[in-house]
């Protein structure tokens, strides 16, 4: 039997993540080589909607075997550090060994993105039960496949974006550019300028991310003497901190690129949101701030959650008892405490001739079994 998945949730199978035809090469490949595979991947002459993801890593395989994995940011570390892309062999600076997991173990997106966070990566090979290739998952290939979400919806730009941007002015040289990224570790500098003497402002004008470093390589740029306003993508898109995180990622899908410049204040202040700031609004160990934002809500209304808890849940409406909660002493089960935490979050949507207590009160529950299991995991 196949059962219908209510994709308004944003949480489509994780399966469709899963890119099958990754980038790989051999151990004895240049990073010249490299560079212009993952280049001519991103710009692909038929439509593929995962050629953006599928560039971002090349797998290392040797005798049908994952020997190592090789990112974007690999390559504006090793730019900023002057190593030779023609006489580096791809196997003296690729990761490893390759976290992986088998495709059956990833129950959810929520699954895949906890692994992420918690082991700081932005790809994640999958294999069979033989441990045999079958693809890789990765940040952009999840934002891809999202659905119009409440979750995303009902979440502003300012709760995820980070103020911590790194600037340059237009005269910054290329190599410059990825010196200031490998030091910050980040993705991207936004190009700003002044618009006058007097302008104590600095006005976001372009911005050179990771994904142009490797263009930059592939087309043999000279990086050292190119300035950043001869390459940067110009003119920018910017959002508002008001702006929905479902509006971010409609523009991210619409111009393809993987962040976005937030300027409030009059240009004054400037912001940035990722693919990693927007997807965090699924990790479970975050979705407390989204029901923190709710309980504050019930106390707007002058609502006593203690009482609701006790009192308000409507018995004919069937609501999901808590399905993972947690002792104090038990080990936490993720992928059951993910698949509770999901199913209650669907629940609440597919009922919305529920009262706005026993909302109130199915929300408190998850705020309660979130935090039972952030303390355990970070014990």
């Amino acid at each position: 039997m196949v059962t219908s998945f209510d994709r308004s949730i944003g949480t489509p199978p994780i399966a469709e993540a899963v890119d099958r035809y990754p980038l790989i090469v051999s151990p004895d490949a240049r990073l010249s080589e490299v560079a212009a595979l993952m280049y001519k991947t991103a710009h692909p002459f038929q439509p593929d909607p995962l050629c953006g993801a599928r560039s971002s890593c090349v797998l290392v395989m040797q005798d049908e075997q994952l020997s190592g994995i090789f990112t974007e940011r690999d390559l504006v570390q090793l730019t900023a550090l002057g190593i030779s892309m023609e006489s580096t062999r791809i196997a003296d600076v690729m990761h490893y060994p390759v976290l992986s997991m088998t495709e059956a173990s990833l129950h959810n997106v929520f699954a895949a993105l906890f692994l992420f966070r918690r082991h700081r990566i932005r790809h994640l090979a999958i294999v069979n039960d033989q441990s045999r290739l079958v693809g890789v998952i990765s940040l952009d290939s999840i934002r891809h496949i999202l659905r119009p979400t409440n979750l995303l919806k009902i979440r502003r730009v300012a709760e995820v974006m980070s103020r911590n941007v790194i600037t340059a002015m237009p005269n910054t040289s290329v190599l410059q550019l990825t010196e200031l990224m490998a030091t910050h570790q980040i993705s991207c500098i936004v190009i700003v300028e002044s618009f006058s003497d007097e302008d104590e402002m600095q006005h976001p004008i372009g911005i050179v991310t990771e994904r142009d470093i490797v263009q930059f390589q592939a087309s043999g740029l000279d990086i050292e003497h190119t300035q950043a306003s001869k390459v940067m993508s110009t003119p920018l898109f910017v959002l508002s901190p008001e702006d929905s995180l479902w509006t971010a990622h409609q523009q991210m899908e619409q111009r393809q690129v993987r962040r976005l410049v937030v300027s409030w204040n009059w240009g004054k202040d400037l912001g940035i949101i990722t693919q990693t700031s927007l997807l965090r609004v699924f990790d479970p160990i975050e979705m407390h701030d989204v029901i923190e934002t709710l309980q504050r809500t019930i106390q707007q209304l002058g609502l006593d959650p203690n009482k609701i808890l006790e009192s308000a849940i409507d018995h004919d409406a069937h609501l999901p008892a808590p399905s993972c909660s947690l002792h104090q002493t038990e080990i936490p089960n993720l992928n059951e405490f993910l698949k509770g935490i999901e199913s209650q979050v669907e629940h609440l949507i597919k009922t919305p001739e529920l009262t706005a207590e026993s909302r109130f009160s199915v929300l408190l529950n998850m705020l309660s079994e979130i935090r039972q299991t952030q303390g355990a995991l970070q014990h």
